[in-house]
Parts: C-alpha cells; sequence; structure tokens
C-alpha cells in the first residue's frame, strides 16, 4: 500500500427536508451574501429555489441569483459569475443541482480569490491558492463533486474539456435530500449511477499498491449501485433506493475508495472528457461507451483486479483461465449498463466519429494527460486511439 492523506472537509447534511436548513448553515460560515447558482427551470417550479430563498431570508442573509448551468458546464458562464460576484459583493457560492452546477460554482470560486484567468488552472499552468467558500444542495446523484476536491469546465472556444483538482475547493456543506432526486428522467439517474461505479472503478483498477480494506469498501459500495440501479429503473420514488445511491456518489469520490493506492487511473475519464467535449454527450454515458473497450485493452496489464472485480462484484463463478473470468466481469458490467439503457459504444452513444475526429481526441486527450495516463496501464496516444477505435 502507499501512504495517503485523506481530506474530507464537507458538513453532510442528509436526509428528508434538509434543504430547509441552508440559511442556518450559510450563517454559521459567517458569510453574508450568497450567489445561488443554478441550472435550468426545474428548480423553479419544483419549489426547491423557494424553499432555500425562505431558509435564506429567515437567517437575514441576501443573496442574488444566476442559472443556466448545462451540462458540461461552459467557462462563459464562470466567467459571467465571477463579474456578477464582484458587482453583487457575494462571498458564498450556493450550488443548487448536479455535478454541472457544482463545478461551475467551485470555478467560479478560484477566479474570484485568484488574480489572472480562472482557465489557467484548467490548463494547469499555474495553481489556485484559494477558493470561495461553496455549498451544496443536491439535486442529483453522480458527480460526487459535492464532497471532492475535483471540478471540470468546458472552453466554449473548441469545446475544450479540462479538469481541475485541488483541496481548497471542496465544498463546506452538502444538503442531501433524497427526495430531490426523484423527479430526475431515468435516462438522467442512470447516467449518474454509472458517473459513480466509474469513480470507484478508476481507483479499484490499479497497479499501484491496495488496500484490504479499501478493496472491501470500494467493491460494497459498487454491488449497492448495481443493486440500487436496478431498482430504481422499476420504482424511481423508491425513497431507500434513491438514499443509497445519493450517499454512494459522495463515498465514490470524495477519496474513500482510493485510501492507500497509487490515485488511480482514471484514464476512462480522460477518454470521455474529448468524446464529452467534441459531442456534447452526457458524461456518464460517455464513460459507458467507452469503459468496455478501454477495460479490455489494458485486461492484461491489470490482471489480478480484473479477476478480484468478476468475482466480487459481478459474481463470476470461478470456474475458467483467468482471462476467461476476467473478460466475464467486463461483459456482466456491460450487461448491467444495457439493462439501464446506457451504451456500451460510440455508436450506441449516438455519435460516429471521424478517422480524424478519433486522431484528434486521442491528440487533445494526450496533451491534457501529460503525455500518458493510466495505472492498470500507461496509456500514450496511439493507444487511446486505438481504444477509440474499438469502441466504434
Amino acid at each position: 500500500m502507499f501512504n495517503f492523506n485523506y481530506h474530507t472537509p464537507t458538513r453532510v447534511v442528509f436526509g428528508k427536508d434538509t434543504e430547509q436548513q441552508v440559511g442556518r448553515l450559510v450563517k454559521e460560515t459567517g458569510c453574508s451574501k450568497v450567489l445561488i447558482h443554478y441550472g435550468g427551470g426545474s428548480a423553479e417550479r419544483s419549489g426547491l429555489l423557494g424553499r432555500i430563498r425562505a431558509s435564506l431570508d429567515a437567517e437575514g442573509i441576501s443573496y442574488v441569483e444566476l442559472g443556466g448551468v448545462v451540462p458540461n458546464p461552459r467557462l462563459s458562464l464562470v466567467y459571467k459569475g465571477i463579474e456578477l460576484c464582484k458587482q453583487e459583493k457575494a462571498d458564498f457560492l450556493l450550488a443548487v443541482g448536479g455535478g454541472s452546477v457544482i463545478d461551475s460554482c467551485k470555478a467560479i470560486g478560484y477566479g474570484m480569490t485568484n488574480e489572472g484567468d480562472v482557465w489557467d488552472f484548467y490548463e494547469h499552468t499555474r495553481q489556485a491558492s484559494a477558493c470561495m467558500p461553496v455549498g451544496v444542495v443536491l439535486t442529483i446523484a453522480a458527480a460526487g463533486s459535492e464532497m471532492s476536491n475535483s471540478s471540470v469546465i468546458t472552453k466554449d472556444e473548441g469545446m475544450v474539456k479540462r479538469g481541475y483538482n485541488n483541496d481548497i475547493c471542496r465544498p463546506v456543506f452538502a444538503v442531501m435530500n433524497p427526495e430531490l432526486t426523484m423527479t430526475l428522467p431515468a435516462y438522467q439517474t442512470a447516467c449518474g449511477c454509472t458517473d459513480i461505479l466509474m469513480h470507484t472503478m478508476e481507483r479499484y483498477f490499479t497497479n499501484g499498491g491496495n488496500m484490504e480494506l479499501t478493496d472491501a469498501i470500494a467493491e460494497a459500495l459498487m454491488r449497492t449501485v448495481i443493486r440500487n440501479a436496478l431498482i430504481l429503473k422499476e420504482e424511481p420514488d423508491n425513497y431507500d433506493a434513491r438514499a443509497e445511491i445519493l450517499w454512494a456518489s459522495s463515498l465514490s469520490h470524495n477519496g474513500l475508495t482510493g485510501c492507500g493506492n497509487d490515485g488511480g487511473d482514471f484514464a476512462t475519464h480522460g477518454l470521455e472528457h474529448e468524446i464529452g467535449g467534441m459531442f456534447d454527450v452526457a458524461h456518464g454515458a460517455g464513460l459507458a461507451a467507452v469503459w468496455g473497450s478501454w477495460a479490455r485493452y489494458v485486461l492484461r496489464d491489470c490482471m489480478p483486479r480484473f479477476c478480484k472485480f468478476a468475482r466480487n462484484v459481478m459474481g463470476v463463478a470461478e470456474d475458467g483461465s483467468e482471462e476467461e473470468i476476467a473478460l466475464k466481469g467486463i461483459g456482466a458490467m456491460e450487461d448491467f449498463y444495457r439493462k439501464i439503457d446506457m451504451p456500451t459504444n460510440m455508436r450506441e452513444l449516438g455519435v460516429t466519429p471521424t478517422q480524424e475526429q478519433l486522431k484528434t481526441m486521442a491528440h487533445m486527450c494526450s496533451l491534457a494527460a501529460g503525455g500518458c495516463k493510466g495505472s492498470a496501464r500507461k496509456l500514450y496516444e496511439e493507444d487511446m486511439l486505438e481504444i477509440y477505435r474499438m469502441a466504434l
């Protein structure tokens, strides 16, 4: 195992009606003016924004609002949020939504507290020294951004999608009411479950040292998500299943399932970022579309982990060679994706890149990774291109 630093400063307030505590939670931070950041009209139509406003009003906390966040959140709206916060002298950012809204808030927080262009951090040309405090009212279980140190932003010009990790952006609090996720369309729920699984698998499929306890936590989390994702397909208003998935979202990406390993693989995420940037697809669906091809490509370099996954997570029987068992595990995961209507290749995702587009994505993925990426197997540009071709 490797040394590790497990940092989770986010206060979690979980359960029914917890959004009514937002005003008190903000007041406890000592901040006095909030930017309420959200996506489309559903937060307003559902009454959620109204309840949040009432909670802030009750504590005498003023606020300004900025909606319009879209999946694969745009840098242009981040810039608009920075300017609005400066004009209104906001000192706290409240994300009402899912990972895209939270990531946009984090980027605004960096832009408010550091000189220069916030995009520099996502291009990794410099490091942020501070971030404005962020709070979350979560409405979708997916990205895990409510407890993580990461954010992903898409630059409008060229649709370049880049991520940045820094512990200083971890939210102060995360309000998680499973009931707020019940109105999600089935596709978004499935995309979220896929993203949760992938955050855990990225840390699980490594060639670094591993801890037995961390592995057991990761395996239980994956089994729980798979079981409850299938329940939610048939019973979208099942509170207990929603709660399991919502909590799994946070635990999958707050660092817990990576304690003691080499930091994780995250090649699948890198590959998807280029698909998402070029074709603006849902993140979870993009991950599902490329994962099987990545898994088969790196399989022989990470055989023990794939066999363990097949047995302990997917319930594959012991009979057969190690490679046969591992391949059955990959196939079983793809079968699960199909059961929740997720794609297993780019054609099913609805995109058919040309060979030139594949080469562009592989080149951009390699550039974003600094030349290579991965732990299960180190992937270079030619490897990335081959995986994209396999995923057509």
